[in-house]
């Protein structure tokens, strides 16, 4: 039985990522399709061909918009996203696969003449490279620190001591993905890239290993060097080295994946083919490494530790007007998929300082989207939008807004806007309060990510997303929803679709 319905569910699959490939212009209009946690990411020939009222109607899709900043199509599917894309993949057929370049790539071939296209065309490179470097780690980096939440939540009740061999085991759980996140990173960004991912990842390697970790941490017998005011603990052939913590960092190997892909291929036109395999890692890893360790990981850290120090002053300077301005707006960035710009942010900041007040912030307005959707969901005699609804609640309560937010917030006008009137108001109030995050998932979900700020932090937490919660329910349940939003919404998509055939 449980076969049978397995099967049912990937012919569903199959159907839904034929109409997608059919919606966006079909096969040929396809030059590139990737995948974040909830949508599938289209690059087209031509994006105008794309009929986005009928993959929005597609049941099994939230809705479809197209991002002009990331020059994406995108089509909001939810958690079925890795499965719809495996369809979308195999159906494509190894044309579009072996077209995937990388953002980098495809769109270097193809830059935009003048100052503000080229400002334009390299904003869109940098973004999609970082983003589609982090995408698939997300969930590793969400899951660890819920384990470091619940952790310190067992320890404080007692039910594990701090000095324990459980408690050490447990903590390397939830430690591992940051620890060795420059080795997790520079796998993907050297796919997303277009090098060598084992080389790089293996370059990861080198900037988490205990003995430079030792140089950092001053337990080496190294002499240091103070030169105009900065110090060099270590030094290569006689040249002065400063290095920094790699362990927790994202951005150099970054670096290091984007200069192994032209130091590479370099290598594989000078190198015979019988040494080929052996001697373009070896080089790549040399030259990579040394370039990264001497030159390029010192400052890329030195900026981003300061733009973490930065971003966490301009937050805490005013806190609640931060989560003011942060709670009312936030959402917004989601409906373009532009709130991937900040999750490399939220990364960094992570990385470099143990929390981050940003992300803090941010988790209101995922619970107030789906505080929203479970009041349409309650006061909707409609089965089918309260099915929709109850599902995009619960998501939303797990961190993940977009099925909340498409499926039914946006398609009925004042939900999505009153819904942040909620998280406004939440974060606000959990700003004025210092509130603090200690890992990266959101939304009630994300409660064990408060734990470690402390049991004053945990209740200001659980007492703001209250509020949140209650707040954008009610706001959505009195004013922003009633069933007569249902026919108002048909006829609207039916003048849409008269438009369409007119025009």
């Amino acid at each position: 039985m449980a076969i049978r319905k397995r099967k049912e569910i990937i012919e569903d699959y199959r159907k839904l990522a034929a109409n997608i490939i059919e919606g966006v212009g079909g096969a040929d209009n396809v030059k590139k399709v990737i995948h974040c946690i909830t949508r599938l990411r289209f690059y087209l020939v031509d994006e105008s061909i794309a009929n986005t009222q009928s993959i929005a109607d597609l049941p099994g899709v939230a809705g479809a918009v197209y991002n002009s900043a990331l020059g994406q199509y995108q089509v909001i599917i939810g958690p079925a996203v890795n499965d719809v894309y495996e369809e979308v993949i195999t159906q494509l057929g190894d044309k579009v696969e072996d077209a995937q370049t990388s953002t980098a790539t495809q769109t270097a071939t193809s830059a935009p003449k003048g100052l503000w296209g080229q400002i334009n065309h390299s904003f869109q490179t940098l973004i999609g490279t970082i983003t589609g470097s982090m995408i698939p780690v997300i969930g590793l980096l969400a899951a660890s620190g819920i384990l470091k939440g619940v952790l310190t939540l067992i320890t404080e009740l007692q039910w594990v001591k701090s000095d324990s061999a459980t408690y050490v085991i447990i903590n390397a759980m939830g430690d591992a993905v940051f620890y060795f996140l420059p080795i997790l990173v520079g796998f993907t960004a050297a796919k997303q890239l277009k090098s060598d991912p084992i080389t790089v990842a293996a370059i990861g390697g080198l900037l988490v290993h205990p003995s430079i970790t030792a140089i950092y941490t001053g337990t080496t017998k190294f002499v240091t060097t103070n030169i105009l005011g900065v110090q060099f603990n270590a030094d290569f052939f006689g040249l002065p080295v400063r290095i920094p913590q790699y362990t927790y960092s994202i951005f150099p190997i970054i670096v290091a994946a984007w200069l192994a892909r032209p130091i590479g291929n370099w290598l594989k036109k000078i190198l015979p083919l019988s040494l080929r395999s052996i001697f373009q890692p070896l080089f790549t890893i040399f030259i990579v490494g040394t370039l990264i360790l001497v030159v390029f990981g010192p400052i890329v850290t030195l900026i981003s530790q300061g733009f973490a120090t930065l971003l966490n002053w301009l937050l805490t300077l005013n806190e609640a007007v931060a989560g003011l301005i942060i709670g009312g707006f936030y959402q917004g960035l989601v409906i373009f998929g532009l709130h991937w710009m900040v999750v490399p942010l939220v990364a960094n900041d992570i990385a470099n300082t143990g929390h981050s007040v940003l992300n803090a912030l941010i988790s209101y307005t995922m619970i107030a989207q789906a505080a929203g959707s479970f009041a349409v969901a309650l006061k909707t005699k409609n089965r089918n939008l309260r099915s929709l609804a109850v599902a995009g609640g619960l998501s939303g309560f797990a961190g993940v807004t977009e099925p909340a937010m498409y499926g039914v917030n946006l398609k009925y006008g004042k939900v999505f806007w009153l819904s942040n009137i909620g998280s406004a108001v939440g974060a606000t109030i959990g700003g004025f309060f210092h509130i603090d995050m200690f890992g990266f998932t959101g939304s009630w979900i994300g409660l064990p990510s408060y734990f470690q700020g402390g049991t004053s932090n945990t209740w200001i937490f659980i007492a703001t997303a209250a509020v949140t919660t209650i707040v954008s329910f009610v706001c959505v349940y009195f004013w922003g929803f009633n069933d007569r939003d249902l026919e108002k919404a048909k006829i609207a998509e039916q003048k849409n679709v008269f438009k369409d055939a007119v025009a």
